[in-house]
């Protein structure tokens, strides 16, 4: 609970500022978050502290702000917070915590507004606050009228907050909150190509740098020809960029626009060394095998799994736009955690961080990738070196070969079968490779946290073997949950078609009669009309995960002759849903994903080097592959809860059930060799 609240006064007479701690992000003490602020004509700004990179926060925000303040989403002019975790408190976007963090803050933030006014109203009609009421940007009161909010600012601005009570709207007076009416703010913006994204950052004066990359994993320059490049028309410098401590090295080539920077890269004549030129990543597969225990803990019937390497591929490739100067720098780039690049970029420069401005971008896409900062400190280095803006644009052939990409892993299931046919006792061992991004990854427990989110009562043990990863690792949509998730889901499948069980039947049994899991499970049965039998040709898969604080049920309609997924109904209860357009989206983006990566979407290595480049080998789902997808929003008291990577774990696992008929999964992709 939010126990104090500060209000600060603009810098504009008369303006209201209200700010509050977030003690999730912040400790006591600390500059508190300005979150909601009116300026004397009564416009409303409220200020978006984290990223939105498709999750929809900025949205939400908004219907915070106005729900509290009893406005109209239109009402609220949202503004991007900088990077500046002194002042915002933790920034990152990550592990689904945006909306569940900064819910109660945003809402109390502009409670507080909404109490100070009516407050400064009541003692202007010297009338009790209780008879007073805000509506329409307004204060209204029965029998002294109507004031706007324009001309209660400078009143409420000079009261003392803690003199005032603030009490939030009740959830059963909502307007706009929990209403499926309720779109995305910037859809229109979208949709018609007007929202500025990262890579569309091109201060005046700059220049574009695009960077030649190791031709195999962990390779450095070792000669560098470039005289060629640099008697081209447009080419300003040439520069090596080392290696930092998450990312790879290279050489830089600085031009006045992207096509010359992109021809003079092809000039270069650069020699490499180190690394490993013969790396495999059948190979890498076969040593995870290797490393899993000579027998299982128990016996009976046994499967292993293979996963995948797997790329983020974002629509926007990584870009980042940095300004160094000797007093400070600003950088533009599309980011999952502005805070973590002003500190960082501060340490490069060995600046104060209050020099350092950083501008959070919207970006295409993140998936976890975002996370990291490689390009940015790329930027940062070739900026430092011209003295001039200069953004490093990263092609989408380099994206593709020079991720941090979702790891490897082996997952052997083993399950002693009752007499009945039931599962009495599991083992899951797994062996996988750790996030070089983060290195405290680098723990077969944190691993299990991550990833063992096993709801069914079978007890069984659980264990992890951390192998050295060969290339860069990082978050990826769901972490470990969608490796585990995908082996344990399908392995309790072919358990149940063995025993010859209803699949649904099979997973009510094995769930709490009263659990949030039990319910969504029902509720999509019911979607799925689950009852009748399947179309003839027709297989159908089910997977459940309680995750983020929120359940979801998911079933899948397959042809599996066709490769054809062709319905997807999804159950999720998230406990209070804030945005339900927003968490369909969600969940739908989840489905896509899923969809992609058991049709085929997996990354190889050969000769050392990745070897899809785009999305024509990459092979991400097309629309006419693209099933029917239901959601459905079910209701909980449940605090509120996670949703940005709920639905993929069983999605993937829903959706290869139902491809796989009959024939038991073994990997993901389905009917692909992996690796």
């Amino acid at each position: 609970m939010i126990s104090r609240r500060t209000l600060l006064r603009g810098a504009g007479a008369g303006a209201l500022m209200v700010a509050v701690p977030v003690p999730v992000l912040a400790a006591e003490g600390l500059v508190p978050n300005v979150f909601v602020r009116l300026d004397d004509a009564g416009r409303i700004t409220a200020t978006v502290p984290r990223p939105d990179s498709g999750q929809g926060v900025r949205t939400v925000v908004a219907l915070l702000v106005a729900e509290e303040l009893a406005v109209e989403v239109g009402d609220v002019t949202l503004e991007q917070a900088p990077g500046d975790p002194a002042r915002f408190g933790a920034q990152g976007v990550s592990n689904s915590t945006s909306v569940r963090q900064l819910s109660t803050p945003i809402r109390t933030a502009a409670a507080t507004a909404r109490c100070l006014l009516v407050t400064a109203a009541a003692q202007r009609w010297r009338v009790p606050v209780s008879e007073c009421t805000a509506r329409g940007g307004a204060v209204c009161h029965p029998r002294r009228g109507r004031l706007p909010y324009r001309a209660l600012v400078r009143a409420a601005a000079a009261l003392d907050p803690a003199t005032v009570p603030v009490t939030l709207i009740p959830q059963d007076q909502w307007r706009l909150l929990g209403k499926s009416r309720a779109g995305r703010v910037d859809a229109r913006t979208i949709s018609t190509g007007r929202v500025k994204y990262g890579i569309d950052s091109r201060p005046p004066g700059g220049l574009v740098a695009v960077v030649a990359r190791p031709p195999w994993i962990g390779a450095v320059p070792d000669t560098i020809d470039d005289t060629a490049t640099r008697a081209l028309p447009g080419v300003v410098d040439v520069i090596t960029l080392a290696a930092p401590a998450d990312g790879q090295g290279g050489v830089a080539v600085l031009a006045r626009s992207t096509w010359q920077a992109l021809q003079a890269r092809d000039t270069l004549k650069i020699t490499w060394r180190g690394g490993t030129p013969a790396a495999d990543s059948r190979a890498w597969l076969a040593d995870l095998h290797a490393a899993l225990p000579a027998q299982s803990p128990i016996t009976g019937l046994q499967r292993t799994f293979e996963m995948p390497l797997l790329a983020h591929a974002p629509m926007e490739p990584m870009n980042a736009t940095a300004h160094v100067r000797p007093d400070g720098a600003t950088i533009w780039v599309p980011t999952q955690d502005p805070g973590r690049i002003q500190t960082l970029v501060a340490q490069q420069l060995g600046l104060p961080a209050t020099a350092v401005r950083v501008e959070a971008a919207a970006s295409g896409g993140a998936f976890g990738r975002r996370i990291e900062t490689d390009q940015v400190q790329e930027a940062v280095a070739c900026s430092r070196r011209a003295g001039v803006p200069v953004q490093v644009l990263w092609t989408r052939a380099d994206d593709m070969r020079h991720d941090s990409y979702r790891p490897m892993s082996v997952h052997r299931l083993t399950a002693e079968i009752g007499a009945d046919g039931m599962p009495v006792r599991r083992a899951h061992e797994v062996v996988t490779w750790p996030l070089t991004v983060l290195p405290i990854f680098n723990n077969p427990a944190l691993i299990k946290a991550s990833g063992d989110h096993f709801p069914y009562a079978v007890p069984g043990e659980v264990t992890v073997a951390v192998r050295p990863a060969p290339l860069r690792t990082g978050f990826w949509r769901s972490v470990y949950s969608g490796q585990f998730a995908y082996a344990e889901e399908n392995f309790l499948s072919e358990i149940g078609r063995r025993g010859g069980f209803d699949q649904v039947a099979l997973r009510r049994t094995l769930l709490p009669a009263t659990s949030r899991l039990h319910q969504v499970l029902n509720t999509a049965a019911d979607r799925a009309r689950w009852t009748r039998p399947p179309a003839p040709g027709t297989f159908r898969g089910v997977a459940c995960l309680e995750e983020y604080g929120s359940a979801i049920a998911v079933i899948a309609v397959a042809d599996p002759a066709a490769r054809k997924v062709l319905r997807v109904h999804a159950a999720v209860d998230v406990g209070v849903a804030l945005h339900p357009s927003g968490v369909r989206a969600q969940v739908e983006g989840c489905v896509s994903d899923a969809l992609s990566t058991v049709l085929g979407a997996q990354i190889t290595v050969r000769d050392g080097h990745v070897a899809e480049s785009s999305f024509g080998d990459f092979t991400w789902a097309r629309i006419d592959q693209s099933p029917d997808i239901d959601v459905v929003i079910v209701s909980s008291d449940a605090p509120l809860g996670g949703l940005g990577e709920l639905a993929y774990p069983p999605a993937a696992s829903a959706i290869a059930a139902a491809l796989a008929g009959d024939t038991p999964v073994t990997g993901m992709p389905i009917g692909t060799d992996v690796g």
